[in-house]
């Protein structure tokens, strides 16, 4: 699980954004879930939850702007 995590870490600039757009940010989702089980972080886990819910809604636009300012999703990550 961490090597997920590590290679969206690593990922390109260019990869993030992609996987920010509103059908890919389910990506982002699952890499909270991931990160949140293989570190023990229970909000990681119920914020992947709520952005496999809400996430194509309008919390993929939240990730979009991050990963372009931040380089990294900054909200529940």
């Amino acid at each position: 699980m961490k090597g997920f995590v590590k290679w969206m870490d690593d990922a390109p600039l260019w990869l993030k954004i992609v996987f920010a757009l509103p059908v890919l940010d389910i990506i982002w989702a699952v890499y909270r879930i991931i990160k949140g089980a293989a570190y023990g972080k229970i909000s990681l886990i119920l914020g992947g939850i709520l952005w496999i819910i809400l996430g194509w809604i309008v919390l993929w636009l939240i990730d979009f702007i991050c990963i372009c300012i931040f380089k990294e999703p900054k909200v529940l990550a």
